[in-house]
């Protein structure tokens, strides 16, 4: 087998990778299983690769499913394998090979005996099997002494790839030689469980052609390691890795439940779509997801399938109430079901399937007749009484005002319950249900089940009862709620959706209320996905009138929040009073949720101003109330700010759970992960992984892009490059930053508290030798800050100019701003800034030569990131503290003032010898941003070759090797 020097892991499989390269390491044998499409080849092969890559000896058996009815196939293929095109000599004929071998196949052939040699030769058939058929002991032996041979010239690691089909003589001829087999050769069986049926009295049963596999050992000489299904956010980093739409990542996880070879059919079915399909819209399925789905359904028996298609029409599926239904094997049935991977059997019996696709599949696939059946059943036997309506209303297509009228009322029952997605649910079949001469009931209904499914975030159910609905002859103000749901429902997905806002505001016309609340959907729309604040402002103002209007102080609230938002956004100083008159609306009228109410909005205000206790002890208080009440989305924004709230207080041990929390609600809802990626990205950066930072900061701008989500895009932008600056990734720091300079631009923003982006930018100039247009952008930005008085971001200002000050050789003024700014940084309890400004100290100090007061500085920055439990940051001030000693001398003769650390660090890796590649990954750097830096040093030095550089730098009194580590640019 050859595979490529360099396979980096599966997505979602590194953890496993190692236990797999332990397993091996120490017991020599491990067995990979798991439903098929999991990607345990895939796991295998990146096993391979390491294998390969340090000059080990890979054999790769991949069997077929025809292999199992041959007798000997899979040892044939494996004896190929090693002797490639060795041509075996033909018994009593004495010749030799006729072709030439490969690489060693030849003298492991000659070297066994001629009997084992013409066993070998009989089992490849290159020699005529007499009718007694080969000689088995010698067969056996054979095998046995090639695996021994080539594993005392290296260590050898054999994967058989579909253990389960596997032929028994070909087993039994595997299992006697790995008996026998040195500990130098490591074995990788992978197996895809074959599924059991059931007879009528309900005992298990094989499969007619899914026997179990043969073992090639005893159980007790193999770990077995199962590869599970992804987790949502892994999904999500897969499609990137295939570059596919990450959008839909929630509902593609739930649609395969994790597993890789489902997730990325249904993402191709996405990405091939005529049109992109809105969240509110069902998943269209290729033939290939559909199909994929059937082959694992495949392995069930008839009779299986019959049960898991109960199990899939039930509400809340268990063993003991399928058996009620009629399924007498329904125990038998649904352990086949499990020990093929697809459903889960809990303790107390119920019934979850592996992936979403698989019950749809079956219903889908299932005749009307079949599905009525099973409906009318599970009503006979189920014990909740809104269950049994639904499953009345679900056996028949006969439309009755009686059964209407009881799913209504069960809507209503769940409702009471708080089970918002099944009231969606029973309130849309209610009106599905009303008999065709009741037009207006029916409306009525759809008009319910279209707002109750916005309530409950069930876009797909909101998109059903309006498309129902627009197709009927319902009123205006009708047809405008139908619509406002499906935009309530939409996340950030409101880019396609402009021609529902254009006959919302047709049907409006003369209704203002509904008018007011267009004028507020089309205010979000506007700062969303057209980035445009000063459209959204005007909406915003237009909606709060007509409410006010009439009376409406709920759409007044909710529009007067919108406002008071675009005018922080553009710098007015009217924004606390017009966010003061929203609060007071809701004093009056509470809204239904915090997401776009003022109060959420007056919470992001005090964190914009770094007023972080109140605005997380006004957080916290929300929290008991929205996780027993609220809606999804509320839970989202809520945990979502937290998270962001947490990140800039330094509470990095609470931000990155309350980050992880907002992200797993959001793929649940199947709702765009773009802000939750936003919000880890900040929660890593601060207490997590500045590589897992940057990689969630590059999935937000991803989806962010995907949904023309102008606000997040910038955000998720700043973000990254943030990271990108702090790791020493400097030129693609600029570039980033840049994008958002540019952005927010475009967008009119003028409140600098909004996004910080302005003093990264001058950090990212200045590292890119551009001081004068750092010192004109922090020009610019330092009245404006003044006059809307944002203190904090002053403080960021007088960072990234004292950087500016030694980089102008005023290292002393430099070294005092800062100190300073440190000192204000604690007062205004913003630690990790406190910790930034005094790595900027250390290496200001140092350049000054002092060495002490730089220690000092890396010391009180260490603890304090030590005690906020900044992870990244503490490990960036111990690397700033570990290249003093690597670093020339300029007091002794050293290196010239003009190289900047990081200039100098790769001048010294260079004179080495260092290839950009290598010195790229040695400073953990882009070799763009290495090109960029070695353009700085040659001008700087007056040099144009690397050997140039090699003599300048010799010529130093001081000479010093290449560091063995080195720092990153910057934090500061």
């Amino acid at each position: 087998m050859t595979t490529a020097a360099y396979r980096p892991a599966p997505v979602g499989r590194v953890e496993l990778l190692a236990r797999l390269e332990r397993v091996l390491n120490t017991r020599g044998r491990a067995l990979l299983t798991g439903p098929a499409g999991v990607g345990k080849t895939e796991v295998a092969l990146a096993t391979a690769a390491r294998a390969e890559s340090r000059g080990e000896r890979v054999l790769w058996l991949a069997t077929l499913p025809t292999d199992r009815d041959i007798p000997g196939a899979a040892a044939a293929a494996l004896v190929a394998s090693i002797t490639a095109s060795v041509s075996w000599p033909v018994p009593g004929t004495g010749g030799g090979p006729a072709a030439p071998h490969g690489p060693g196949g030849f003298g492991i052939l000659e070297e066994l005996p001629g009997p084992q040699r013409t066993a070998v030769a009989m089992l490849c058939r290159e020699a005529p099997i007499p009718d007694d058929g080969w000689d088995p002991i010698a067969l056996r032996l054979a095998l046995a002494q090639i695996l021994r041979t080539l594993a005392a010239r290296g260590p050898v690691l054999l994967v058989v790839d579909g253990v389960q089909r596997i032929d028994a003589d070909s087993a039994d001829l595997l299992r006697f030689a790995l008996h026998l087999a040195p500990a130098a050769l490591r074995v990788i069986a992978v197996e895809t469980p074959a599924a059991y049926g059931s007879d009528p009295a309900g005992a298990a049963v094989p499969q007619p052609d899914a026997a179990g596999p043969e073992p090639l050992w005893v159980p007790s000489e193999a770990d077995v390691l199962f590869v599970s299904p992804l987790h949502a956010d892994e999904i999500a980093e897969l499609l990137i890795h295939h570059r596919l739409p990450s959008r839909m990542a929630g509902r593609i996880h739930r649609a395969s439940g994790g597993n890789p070879r489902l997730a990325l059919a249904v993402g191709r079915s996405l990405a091939d779509a005529r049109t992109p399909v809105h969240h509110a819209e069902t998943l269209s399925l290729s033939g290939r997801a559909r199909d994929l789905a059937r082959q694992l359904l495949g392995a069930a028996s008839p009779a299986v399938r019959g049960t898991l298609l109960l199990s899939a029409l039930a509400l809340r599926p268990t063993a003991s109430l399928i058996r009620r239904a009629g399924r007498l094997t329904a125990e038998a049935d649904l352990a086949a079901a499990e020990r093929a991977n697809l459903i889960s059997l809990k303790e107390d019996g119920t019934v979850a399937f592996t992936a979403g696709l698989l019950p749809s599949t079956l219903v889908h696939d299932a005749c009307w007749t079949e599905r009525s059946d099973g409906h009318a059943a599970l009503a006979r036997v189920v014990d909740d009484p809104v269950e049994a309506v639904r499953h009345r209303a679900l056996a028949t297509d006969i439309p009755d005002e009686g059964l209407a009228a009881d799913v209504a009322a069960a809507a209503e029952t769940a409702r009471r319950r708080g089970n918002s997605a099944l009231a969606a649910e029973l309130a849309l079949l209610a009106a599905e249900s009303t008999p065709v001469g009741l037009g207006a009931q029916r409306i009525t209904r759809l008009v319910d089940a279209a707002e109750e499914a916005a309530r409950a975030a069930r876009a797909d159910l909101a998109m059903r009862a309006a498309t129902d609905l627009l197709a009927r002859d319902a009123a205006p103000a009708d047809r405008v709620r139908a619509r406002l749901a499906v935009l309530d429902t939409a996340g950030q997905g409101l880019s396609d959706l402009d021609e529902i806002y254009v006959h919302a505001m047709e049907d409006s016309e003369g209704d203002t209320a509904l008018r007011a609340a267009v004028q507020l959907r089309l205010a979000l729309k506007y700062v969303l996905a057209d980035g445009d604040p000063v459209r959204s402002r005007a909406a915003a103002v237009e909606s709060a009138a007509l409410a006010g209007s009439v009376g409406d102080r709920k759409t007044a609230a909710r529009a007067l929040t919108v406002q008071a938002r675009m005018e922080r956004v553009l710098g007015s100083p009217d924004a606390e009073r017009i966010l003061a008159e929203a609060r007071a609306l809701e004093v009056f009228e509470r809204p239904l949720g915090i997401r776009n109410a003022a109060q959420i909005l007056t919470i992001r205000h005090a964190m914009f101003d770094d007023r972080l206790i109140d605005a997380r002890d006004q957080l916290n208080a929300l929290l008991p109330l929205v996780e027993r009440r609220g809606e999804v989305e509320d839970a989202i924004e809520l945990f979502r700010t937290l998270a962001e709230v947490e990140a800039r207080q330094g509470q990095c041990a609470a931000a990155l759970p309350h980050a992880g929390r907002s992200l797993a609600l959001t793929l649940e809802a199947g709702l765009s992960p773009g802000p939750a990626w936003y919000a880890l990205a900040l929660a890593e950066t601060a207490g997590g992984s500045f590589a897992r930072a940057a990689s969630y900061a590059r999935r937000s701008v991803q989806a962010s892009e995907e949904e023309c989500d102008h606000v997040f895009l910038s955000r998720s932008l700043y973000a990254l490059g943030r990271v990108q600056l702090v790791a020493g990734d400097v030129a693609d720091a600029l570039e980033t930053l840049r994008r958002v300079q540019a952005a927010e631009h475009a967008q009119s923003t003028v409140d600098p508290s909004m996004l910080r982006w302005h003093e990264e930018l001058a950090e990212a100039l200045l590292a890119n030798d551009a001081p004068e247009e750092a010192a004109n952008l922090l020009a610019d930005v330092r009245p404006v800050a003044e006059r809307l008085g944002r203190t904090t971001v002053l403080l960021g200002c007088d960072r990234a100019y004292a950087l500016y000050l030694a980089a102008s050789g005023k290292a002393e003024e430099a070294a005092s701003l800062l100190t300073q700014t440190a000192d204000r940084f604690d007062m205004a309890g913003l630690p990790l800034e406190r910790g930034r400004a005094l790595i900027a100290l250390a290496r200001v100090e140092r350049r000054r030569r002092r060495r002490s007061a730089a220690q000092n500085a890396l010391q009180s920055a260490a603890a304090v990131f030590e005690r906020a439990g900044a992870s990244p940051w503490l490990a960036l001030a111990a690397e700033t503290g570990s290249s003093r000693a690597t670093e020339p001398d300029a007091a002794r003769g050293g290196a010239p003032a003009s190289l900047t650390e990081a200039e100098l660090r790769l001048a010294l890796l260079v004179r080495e010898g260092a290839s950009n590649q290598e010195a790229a990954a040695k400073l953990y750097l882009s070799v763009k941003t290495v090109e960029a830096r070695l353009t700085r040093i040659y001008q700087k030095l007056d040099v144009r070759s690397r050997a140039q550089l090699a003599t300048a730098l010799n010529a130093w009194p001081s000479h010093r090797a290449a560091p063995e580590s080195a720092d990153g640019p910057a934090g500061g």
